[in-house]
């Protein structure tokens, strides 16, 4: 494995809590430490929740006690001081981004273009990147490096705003498997992530599944997590008589257990960028089946051999592979055994060798 030569990096996040972009960028500190980096994390809001390495700037606690005009520019002020100090060899920016002049700001005047990455985490880049490409490359052409976390997001950056700049590298997946869990009695298959169906479009998932055949078999659908949406989502499920099928679970930092022993999870989101929900559930040996929405899931998905991949927005062809999934036995067998095997490469000793070349 390569050497870390003892840089200093310093890891920029909106917070360490709720969202699997925050917790890639947890697990990205875990990763740069274990290797020998100097990792230090600032972060925006008073979020911390997901496991990290390294020495914490929590940004979020000045933003409590103050929120005013002078509050963030002191903040900024507090920033600014900090990357000084500190003299960074590189900054990982993971946020998403927040109005144009102030990101102009902070990429010209608080950090250091030549030794700054940013992150885009997700295929709206629109969050990450301002549209307007003459002002995009004001801000971010002369960055060290753009690194989406899909191959598509970085091909999407580059041919979007004719930046040379930009690579790619995936989310590494870790998970535990210290946790032990009671035989389940009961059938049934798992959606967890952010309640937000602009999104993450649970409505799909709730039609689909209400025209399956799976009701009728008694395997219950659990969607685990929270967000704006839960009651309108529960309202959905009782207006399509599924509340004796559907349950809904409140968000957990570590659903590993329920996703381990869950039939197989699902995915129906109009956008992505890398999602940790599909490489979580295949690490632990679940199948997946997944919409092939921008970006990620037919990165990650090879259809029938370690989950099935559905074209979007059709209910009928989503109930169908549930359907399928469920049985055809030989066909599920098939690919619970090559689940783990298939995402090997998105490991963290994988990863973080890609991370290594790009900061060495």
């Amino acid at each position: 494995m390569l050497k870390a030569n003892n840089k200093k990096i310093c890891i920029v996040v909106s917070s360490l809590g709720k969202g699997g972009a925050e917790r890639s960028s947890g697990l990205l500190s875990q990763m740069l430490f274990d290797v020998g980096y100097d990792v230090h994390i600032v972060s925006v809001l008073n979020d911390i929740e997901f496991p990290y390495k390294g020495k914490l700037l929590n940004l979020g606690e000045l933003k409590e006690n103050n929120d005013t005009r002078l509050g963030r520019l002191q903040r900024l002020k507090v920033l600014k001081a900090y990357l000084k100090v500190n003299d960074f060899d590189f900054i990982i920016d993971n946020r998403t981004r927040i109005g144009s002049i102030k990101e102009y700001i902070i990429s010209q005047f608080i950090y250091n273009p030549k030794n700054t990455i940013y992150c885009i985490r997700s295929y709206n880049i629109d969050l990450y990147i301002n549209p307007n490409r003459v002002l995009a490359r004001l801000t971010y052409g002369n960055a060290f490096k753009i690194v989406g976390v899909s191959k598509a997001i970085a091909n999407s950056v580059a041919e979007r705003y004719n930046f040379d700049n930009v690579t790619s590298i995936y989310n590494a997946v870790s998970v535990d498997n210290t946790t032990v869990m009671t035989e389940k009695k009961e059938n049934y298959i798992l959606f967890f992530g952010r309640l937000d169906d602009d999104v993450k479009n649970i409505s799909l998932l709730l039609d689909a599944y209400a025209k399956s055949k799976l009701p009728a078999y008694n395997v219950k659908l659990k969607i685990l997590g929270e967000g704006k949406d839960l009651e309108k989502l529960k309202l959905k499920s009782k207006d399509l008589n599924l509340s004796s099928t559907v349950e809904f679970l409140p968000y957990i930092i570590n659903p590993s257990e329920l996703v381990k022993h869950a039939l197989f999870t699902l995915l129906t989101s109009r956008y992505e960028g890398f999602p940790r929900s599909i490489l979580e559930s295949l690490s632990l040996g679940t199948p997946v089946i997944s919409v092939d929405c921008k970006s990620g899931p037919n990165e990650i998905i090879q259809h029938r051999q370690n989950g099935l991949l559905i074209e979007n927005y059709k209910p009928v062809a989503l109930a169908s592979a549930m359907n399928l999934l469920y049985e055809d036995k030989d066909l599920y067998l098939h690919i619970k055994e090559r689940a783990k095997p298939s995402v090997a490469h998105f490991s963290e000793a994988y990863i973080v060798k890609q991370w290594q070349k790009l900061l060495n």
